[in-house]
């Protein structure tokens, strides 16, 4: 028995050796690897990154030469920690963290100790680091912003973390990569080649000829220059008119689907993300939650559209044959169902017909329009469905597909959506909210935009896209150079185009006319309302406005929206007039309409918890957007907050 446990321990022993040599002689390089390592050195040379330019060939973003301060753990000696320290100005915990998280990474590798040091900041380095073996200085490419606007879509650069490593080989630890928007969804066109250099080494580490005279070196490529679809003019106007206020503007060119314009407010200076003090930025920007600076409103926010929808239904209304432009409708200051008004509606005359519901904003017609639009069919759930169809081909409720990362789909709900939700048996009158662009009903403002120009184009649209030329050649991509149709007949929409027009004429932005420039649009006022202690709180209302230009060449199609802005006329509307001028005149002939927006500020709104008969001052003290001392300008009776 004994015997027989000798020879099995000594098999089994046997058979571990022998697996473990196969395992290291065959089966893995790691140590030939690491031999290979200790006889090369490799040296990378990183490219120049691609400038971005406007449309009309403004430079937007170029770049400058900076410097980061990197070191090779397994080549360092022993040093005066104090010295270095105060050579390059940090404290001696953030440099032992940044020496062990190196050797972490690496023993062989370069890692960064300190980024992007400036040229200023690198002189005094220069002469001194020699001192430090295992110490040198890695000279590239930082970004140079040439405007202070547009942060939200141009986006920013920063150091890649170990999960984007894994995922991508390119990176190394220290390399910086796209984070947001242009730069991050056009990385790889923007980032070019990282250039290698391979050179042997003797047994003391020293650098000797390239090895195997550079067979495996690879050569550095510039990355490629973009120029985008953005008016840099147009931006940097829109981004000064939606100071002090919050929400997002979004102008497209109707022939072709480009973004203008891509404005989202609050916003801030793009230059404050590069530089030692990115990182302390980065933090206080992302911290903001009151303001929230990093959230693209023109991308991300879904709001009800409002008022502005009512355009949509009276194009589905025309499509299905419930209603002709002719045809008049009663209004009795709101539409009455079951002996209640579910929707009221301001003083206007009545009857009307589809052109003056338009410009005169009429709750009543356009509740009756959307009614007979659902009830047409055998059941409420086939008309919800229906109407889903019609509006959907306008791309709500979609993220379009337009080339910018982040975005979100909005809401056009169906049948399905109603039958999921309600636990009654639901009719048309339920939702009777989708009417006016309230109720279910969501959308981003880059959807609204995207929703005009298929109005000015009568019936059709291209995907919207930021990006215009790659080196020089224009994009090709068939999903930027297709045209999508609505379910919308052509013949539909200038009775409706009409009505919009004589919303500038007639209507409810006749105050905001621009003199020689024919505009079609729509203002909405978006009722805001919020759960606060189990009470649902009006708050002040949206302001938006949606708008083409000119009438019968459209050149630009625009939507804007204000948070809390009061009504349609009060902000949105002229902000959009003026941005429109801007474009088509290349300058502004209305100067106190400027003049009003630039000197006019809805931070008070913002300072409150909620707005309405009643706020509560004291909170917003306490979350300091308002001092003690200054509380009674906000009381509710003095008129501010009206």
């Amino acid at each position: 028995m004994k015997k027989l446990l000798l020879l099995f321990l000594v098999t089994v022993i046997g058979i571990v050796f022998i697996a473990r040599l196969f395992y290291l002689q065959i089966s893995t390089d790691s140590y030939k690897q690491k031999a290979v390592e200790n006889a090369q050195k490799v040296i990378y040379d990183y490219p120049e990154r691609g400038f971005i330019y406007d449309r009309d060939g403004e430079l937007m973003v170029g770049n400058q030469v900076a410097y980061d301060i990197m070191v090779t753990p397994r080549e360092v000696k022993e040093f005066d920690t104090l010295a270095l320290c105060k050579l390059l100005k940090i404290d001696t915990t953030r440099l032992l963290n940044q020496l062990k998280k190196a050797k972490s990474w690496s023993t062989r590798k370069p890692s960064v100790i300190i980024p992007q040091l400036t040229q200023e900041e690198y002189a005094p380095v220069q002469e001194q680091l020699r001192k430090y073996k295992g110490f040198f200085v890695r000279r590239r490419s930082l970004r140079k912003y040439l405007v202070d606007h547009s942060a939200s879509v141009l986006g920013y650069i920063r150091e890649v973390n170990t999960s984007k490593i894994k995922k991508d080989p390119y990176y190394d630890l220290g390399d910086l990569a796209g984070k947001s928007g242009i730069e991050l969804q056009y990385e790889d066109t923007l980032r070019g080649i990282k250039g290698k250099k391979i050179y042997r080494r003797d047994v003391y580490g020293r650098e000797l000829e390239s090895y195997e005279n550079g067979k495996y070196d690879i050569e550095t490529v510039a990355g490629s220059d973009l120029t985008v679809t953005l008016d840099n003019d147009l931006q940097a106007y829109g981004e000064l008119l939606m100071k002090n206020k919050r929400g997002g503007i979004v102008a497209i060119q109707p022939k072709t689907g480009e973004i203008l314009s891509l404005i989202t407010a609050p916003n801030y200076d793009p230059s404050i993300l590069m530089g030692r003090d990115r990182s302390k930025n980065i933090n206080a920007i992302l911290r903001d939650t009151i303001r929230l600076p990093d959230f693209n409103r023109a991308l991300q926010a879904q709001y009800a559209p409002g008022s502005p929808f009512k355009v949509l239904n009276a194009l589905v209304g025309l499509e299905e044959g419930v209603i002709r432009p002719n045809e008049k409708l009663r209004c009795n200051h709101g539409y009455d169902y079951g002996g209640r008004k579910p929707l009221g509606c301001h003083y206007h005359r009545s009857p009307l017909g589809m052109e003056l519901g338009i410009a005169e904003s009429c709750n009543s017609y356009f509740a009756q329009v959307y009614r007979r639009i659902i009830e047409k069919e055998s059941s409420p759930t086939a008309g919800m469905n229906n109407w889903n169809k019609h509006i959907s081909s306008f791309g709500l409720g979609d993220y379009l597909g337009y080339d910018l990362p982040v975005g979100r789909a909005g809401r056009i709900p169906d049948g399905e959506f109603y039958n999921n939700n309600y636990k009654f048996k639901w009719y048309a009158p339920t939702t009777i909210s989708n009417a006016i662009g309230q109720g279910e009903v969501e959308a981003t403002p880059i959807q609204l935009a995207n929703m005009t120009a298929a109005i000015a184009n009568r019936g059709y649209f291209y995907t919207p896209h930021i990006i215009k030329k790659i080196n020089g050649n224009p994009i090709t991509e068939e999903n930027y150079t297709t045209k999508r149709y609505t379910t919308i007949s052509p013949e539909h929409f200038e009775p409706v185009i009409e009505g919009m027009s004589e919303v500038y004429k007639s209507g409810t932005a006749k105050y905001s006319q621009i003199p020689g420039i024919e505009i079609c649009g729509k203002t909405g006022t978006v009722e805001n309302k919020m759960r606060i202690d189990g009470k649902t709180k009006q708050l002040t209302d949206h302001s938006v406005f949606i708008a083409f230009a000119p009438k019968d060449d459209p050149q630009i199609a625009i939507a804007v929206f204000v948070e809390n802005g009061y009504w349609g006329s009060r902000y949105a509307a002229k902000i959009a007039s003026l941005m429109i001028e801007k474009h088509i005149k290349g300058e502004i002939t209305r100067t106190d309409l400027e003049q009003y927006l630039l000197t006019h500020s809805l931070e008070y709104e913002y300072a409150k918890p909620y707005s309405g008969e009643e706020f509560l001052i004291n909170e917003a003290v306490d979350r300091g957007l308002i001092t003690e001392e200054n509380k009674h300008i906000y009381a509710p009776d003095n008129g501010l907050l009206k």
